[in-house]
């Protein structure tokens, strides 16, 4: 059938007197469809441009749309605007050969016009609820604008800090990385997927993608896979469970294959395995990689990545140029094909598309949900929940709003950079700086001197490498740090606003040496010379190694990057309107030549019981200690949380039960406060070498100050299996230890013992 003489209107009264005969997953409908579609149809579904409105690598429009218009395209990605994307939808529906309406996909990683902080920062606030508030008003917003695909969420789990996708992810943990990986699933997707708001939401990048070699971008991956099972791959598979819509590829080798042409990974673990019923979609030219990496030819690729069951190709054209050749030579089978693109369509289905193929293009939408008062609130709170205060001596912190204080740091004003990376479709002449929150929050109370005080980089270039259109304006360091003293001797305190700029950290954004750079490092101890009061505010996408800064700064908050509203986050919680509750997702080492180091390692063969020194045959470094300089789960606050002696219903864990572990927290300080209590175990005897600890439950708890709060978990024998090396997934009956506690070295232990 064909509308291309059809009206939008009239469509719209088909689309809608035959919804009943398209409800979600009737295959009748979709089997139908298909018995009309050539073989360059179903190819063409295949087939993912880049729209071009956003980023570069944009194809011209007149062939873009001819493709449309011929049926060749199943959808594309980077369009921004509704008025647009409403275009192309049009010449697909009625002017294409059988009306399928297209996917249109987005990078809408914490945000939309309103940013969130950076996932890595969201991570930090251990609340999954906020998180999934947070991917429900991105899906609100990016749909008001057309968009009806997101690339997100990033679950890949790092223990490489120089990575700079770390920022991406939730950190180095598979339990708390599955939480929030549903978390961001459910928000995104909302109630099947079904309303005008919905979603369809893309983990990525399956898999393994942070655990690339060095922690280089794009690098190798070589891994046991028990490791894979045990540590990388539950954030993925519970992106699945939750219904997540699509998964996309990586782009990295794993154990010498492919990730997007894996038939393993993605046919037998995704699909046989975890029963995923979604589609599967490459990275950005992954098709193209597999000839440089060796283990594809040029003209052979496209075939076998479809082979593996991947559905969809972005950007290279493989599947639209090659495959019908791949089929003639018997590469690849019509039923393959059928099958990508059935999947395809019926993800089209689930979203609605079949019944009002223009459900995302409604531009009364747009003044009423984007950038809304409600949405910058939400933002702003949740912002305050991510940052985690890392030292604060002589409670330093809280400022309170008076005297002179001086505001010194690069990033001190700089709006462009606040949102952090993957921040495209904000506006950041919208938001405010560092400088304008803190003068709107001092008001007359204090008077506030402001000096830039140095650039990112003494060298011009590494800084240029870092800007990606984020510039901060540069200047002479020598004049600069001159005249950042002359304000600090003239104020009572001195606020640093220093770290990575936004770009420093993300894709392609791989750091050798994850230091405050050198120059605001210099600027950073001539400040601490004068004698004044120093607090840092640490922006970052990453951990950084702060031996120093630790050892001589008496107040240092990490703000990461926190999004549209960041700077007024920022002063809520500098001068206590709010208090910091955030606790750390990984593990910030003290040294470079600790990486990796992360919190559940394997037991060594000669443990160092005292890493406060060095032992000679001990497993430890001869000139840094073993100790890293902040651990998992680590974070302060303005106030006092002081925990009672745990304690266990029954020591002894049946088969098929439960027993529950109770610890009194109070909260003993003066301020209000959010506690996030920790529960770990440990198997001390197994089929394997099982981790000195893992991350199995935890309990973020408001506690007024002055009461006490009962904290209680239970535990059962799913949170004792694990992956053996035959990938036999249970547990093993015997002892057990439990430890609790507010982070993972502060940690009370109990011994049970399981049937």
């Amino acid at each position: 059938m064909n509308h291309s003489n059809i009206t939008t209107a009239v469509l719209l009264l088909l689309y809608a007197a035959t919804a009943q005969a398209r409800d979600t997953d009737n295959n009748g409908f979709i089997d139908s469809l298909m018995a009309e579609m050539s073989i360059e149809e179903k190819i063409g579904q295949l087939n993912l441009p880049v729209g071009g409105d956003v980023v570069s690598g944009t194809a011209q429009a007149a062939v873009l749309d001819s493709l449309i218009m011929q049926g060749k395209i199943g959808g594309f990605f980077n369009v921004k605007g509704v008025d647009a994307v409403a275009r192309f939808q049009r010449l697909a529906v009625e002017k294409g050969p059988h009306g399928i309406p297209l996917l249109v996909g987005a990078d809408v990683v914490h945000g939309y016009e309103t940013v969130f902080p950076i996932p890595l920062a969201l991570s930090c606030s251990w609340d999954s609820t906020a998180i999934a508030e947070m991917a429900r008003i991105s899906a609100i917003e990016a749909t008001a604008d057309g968009v009806n695909w997101n690339y997100s969420p990033m679950v890949d789990i790092c223990r490489d800090p120089r990575w700079g996708r770390i920022a991406e992810g939730s950190g180095e943990d598979p339990y708390l990385g599955s939480v929030l990986a549903q978390a961001y699933v459910h928000g995104y997707q909302g109630d099947g997927m079904r309303s005008d708001s919905s979603l369809m939401a893309c983990v990525k990048h399956y898999a393994l993608y942070g655990a690339a070699e060095g922690g280089r971008d794009y690098n190798g991956v070589d891994m046991s896979r028990e490791c894979m099972f045990n540590y990388y791959m539950p954030p993925y598979k519970a992106a699945a469970d939750a219904g997540v819509g699509s998964v996309m590829t990586s782009f990295n080798l794993i154990n010498g294959q492919h990730a997007t042409a894996s038939e393993w990974l993605i046919n037998g673990v995704l699909r046989n395995d975890w029963d995923f019923d979604g589609f599967v979609v490459t990275d950005y030219g992954s098709i193209d990689e597999l000839p440089i990496m060796g283990v594809a030819d040029k003209e052979d690729a496209a075939a076998v990545t479809l082979r593996a069951g991947t559905d969809m190709d972005m950007v290279t054209g493989r599947y639209l140029n090659d495959l019908k050749g791949a089929l003639e030579r018997g590469l690849v089978t019509e039923k393959m094909i059928d099958d990508a693109c059935r999947r395809i369509l019926i993800a089209k289905q689930r979203l609605g598309l079949f019944d009002d193929p223009y459900k995302y293009c409604k531009p009364e939408r747009l003044a009423k949900d984007m950038y809304t008062p409600r949405h910058r609130k939400i933002a702003r709170d949740i912002a305050a929940e991510t940052f985690v205060l890392l030292k604060n001596d002589k409670h330093l912190l809280p400022l309170q709003k008076k005297g002179r204080i001086a505001l010194i740091g690069p990033l001190a004003n700089a709006a462009n950079n606040m949102s952090g990376t993957w921040s495209g479709y904000c506006k950041p002449e919208n938001h405010k700086s560092l400088l304008d929150a803190f003068r709107d929050a001092l008001g007359t109370d204090a008077e506030l001197l402001y000096a830039q005080g140095s650039n990112i980089y003494y060298d011009e270039t590494t800084q240029r490498n870092c800007d990606w259109g984020r510039s901060i304006a540069r200047g002479n360091d020598d004049e600069m740090h001159r005249q950042a003293i002359e304000i600090a001797n003239n104020a009572d305190i001195i606020i640093c606003a220093l770290g990575e700029s936004a770009e420093m950290s993300g894709e392609s954004s791989s750091r050798a040496e994850i230091t405050i750079p050198d120059t605001q490092r210099d600027l950073l101890k001539q400040l601490y010379a004068t004698g004044k009061p120093v607090i840092l505010l640490l922006f970052t996408g990453r951990p950084l190694v702060l031996d120093w800064e630790d050892n001589h700064i008496p107040a240092i908050l990490n703000v990461w990057f926190g999004g549209s509203e960041a700077a007024d986050a920022i002063a809520d919680v500098v001068f206590g309107e709010k208090v910091p509750s955030g606790k750390l997702t990984t593990t910030w080492p003290r040294s470079i030549g600790q990486i990796p180091l992360y919190y559940n390692h394997l037991p060594s063969s000669h443990p160092d019981f005292d890493s406060t020194q060095f032992n000679p045959y001990r497993s430890n470094y001869i000139d840094v200690s073993n100790e890293p300089l902040y651990p998992f789960g680590y974070g302060c606050s303005y106030t006092t949380f002081a925990y009672s002696k745990p304690y266990i219903s029954t020591d002894r864990l049946a088969k098929g039960g439960a027993i529950s572990l109770s610890i009194d927290v109070s909260n003993a300080g003066d301020y209000d406060g959010y506690e996030i209590v920790q529960l770990y175990i440990n198997d001390p005897v197994a089929r394997i070498a099982r981790p000195v600890k893992e991350l199995k439950s935890y309990k973020r708890v408001f506690i007024p100050k002055g009461e006490t709060v009962n904290v209680s978990f239970e535990i059962d024998s799913d949170m004792l299996k694990y992956y053996d090396n035959e990938l036999k997934y249970g547990y093993d009956s015997g002892e057990f230890r439990v430890m609790v506690g507010p982070d993972s070295k502060d940690l009370q232990s109990l011994i049970f013992y399981a049937e």
